[in-house]
Order: C-alpha cells, then structure tokens, then sequence
C-alpha cells in the first residue's frame, strides 16, 4: 500500500503490548511525511522500535486549535499525514477532535487504521452485555461533579464503560457503588496488555474491598464496566373484560371502545364486539332478575 496525497490517517497503536500494533499501521507510519503525535517523546520511542524515522509534530489539548491551521495547509499541499494518540485509537478521551471537525468541514479526507483499543479490548472479555453500550470516558475530578454524573446515568440500562486513573479509581468505584447501589455488577480491567494486566468481576461493593487489598492494585490505567441497570418493571396488563365493563358503566359504547383501544392495543373491531357480549351479558341477567 502507499498512502495517498492530501490525507490524515488516523492510527491506532499500542495500549501496552507493541505486538499489537498493524502491519498497515506501521506501513503508514512509514510512509506518510509527517506524524502528529499527542506526546512527541511518548512516540518517538514506539517509532525508534520499529526503526521509523519520520517526523513528529505535537498536537495535544494544549495547542490543538492552533496547529489546525498548519496540519490543513500541508493537506492541502498534497502532503499525507498521520495522527496518532498516546495509546490506543486516537480521539477516544485524546485530543484530534477538533482537527476531525475542521478537516471535514475543508472538505479534506481521513481515513481510519484501527486497532487496538482498551474500550473494545475491556469490553470484549468482561462478561458483560454488549450489545448495547455507553462509553463515558473519564468521570469528572470533582466528588461533586462526579457523583451528579452518576446520578444521571443511576437508570441507564446499557452496559457503562469508563476510564479512571490511579489517582481517582478509588474514589471513582466507592460513589459508583453509593450511587448505582453496591450489589450492582461491575468488572476493573487493569494495565490491558500489560505485564500486570488483571481483569476482576464482582459486585462493585466487592470491587472496593478487592482494589485495596493489594497495593499494587491502584496503580495503573483502568477501564471500569458496569452492568446497566434493570429495566422499570412493567405495569400490569388490565384485564380487557373488566376494562371495558368499568369503562361501559360510565361511556357510550363507541368511546368505551375507544378508550380501551388506547390502553390495551386491541384492535377495535375486537372490542366493539366484547363490548356487545357484555351488554348483551348485562340485559340478559337483567331480565333474570326481572
């Protein structure tokens, strides 16, 4: 493959084991003409261990609105170039944001090189449903702050994805557990592809106790998933025949129907003829009593 003119590949590297990286990511990496990395000196290694000499520019939070400008005119150029993170797929909690939104508004190309991510890779082994997910990235530093997040997600019924540091996991998985309650399920995947990798499962009460009973357990980057809350139990099914004769004491037939139609999802035809059967029902026992 040789890149094209005039295109930002977005590059997915590492999380920890180089193994991981892509033949065709290291291709382009090789033969795009300049590289924006989130910590120059953080890639320059990974691409001195791959014998990769192409040139590093910074981009990070700090200085991305203003690079903007110069990465563009070099795409415009013809010139391709490359963006990487620190780890993992660019973009998920890193910088290149604002770069994606300016590109495209330029009408100028990317194209994606995936691979490794920690979201996926946590989520592939957790156990947890994912079928449906939310990926949450970092809670917010303050208690506050943070505990009213959690409290807006305390009902979401998909799977939850975070990322914490070792500074805040601590705090972060003891309002989780205040917060969704401390039965709930949870997993912590720990330093992912990593030397000390660990990928634990309980209840986040448990998960508490588990992180502090080792101290090596806090160190390190973590992705925390967990279990998406219960769904709201349903209301009960209203019987339609009892349904319908309440609402025939009080209605004309034809809204009596109506009405039931709404509440039930019968059709109508259904019911107008139920609705007959019970007033033919109610006249019958009249006469009885008659």
């Amino acid at each position: 493959m040789t890149v094209a003119p005039g295109v930002l590949y977005v590059v997915a590297t590492p999380i920890g084991n180089l193994g991981d990286i892509s033949a065709r990511a290291l291709q382009v990496l090789r033969e795009v003409e300049l590289i924006a990395a989130e910590d120059t000196r953080h890639s320059r290694q990974l691409l001195q261990h791959f014998g990769i000499s192409t040139p590093l520019i910074s981009l990070h939070e700090h200085n991305e609105q203003s690079r903007i400008p110069q990465l563009l005119s070099h795409l415009r150029q013809g010139k391709s170039l490359a963006l990487i993170s620190d780890a993992g797929t660019p973009l998920l909690s890193d910088p290149g944001f604002q770069l994606l939104r300016s590109l495209r508004e330029q009408g100028l190309r990317a194209v994606p090189i995936p691979g490794p991510s920690s979201l996926l890779a946590a989520l592939s082994v957790a156990g947890l449903p994912t079928d449906r997910f939310v990926f949450e990235g970092f809670l917010p530093a303050k208690a506050g702050a943070r505990r009213h997040r959690l409290e807006f997600l305390a009902t979401e019924e998909r799977t939850l994805v975070f990322f914490e540091s070792s500074h805040r996991i601590q705090a972060s998985l003891r309002d989780m557990a205040k917060v969704f309650g401390a039965d709930r399920r949870a997993v912590i995947a720990r330093e992912l592809t990593k030397v000390f990798e660990e990928i634990h499962g309980a209840t986040l009460a448990e998960l508490c106790d588990w992180l502090t009973a080792a101290e090596n357990r806090c160190k390190g980057e973590f992705v925390i998933l967990v279990q998406g809350a219960p769904p709201p139990a349903a209301a009960p099914e209203l019987e339609p025949r009892r349904l319908l004769a309440a609402l025939l004491e009080e209605l004309p037939i034809k809204r009596a129907v109506a009405m039931a139609a709404r509440l039930t999802n019968i059709k109508k035809n259904q019911l107008y003829d139920l609705a007959l059967e019970i007033q033919g029902r109610d006249r019958d026992l009249s006469a009885q009593e008659d």
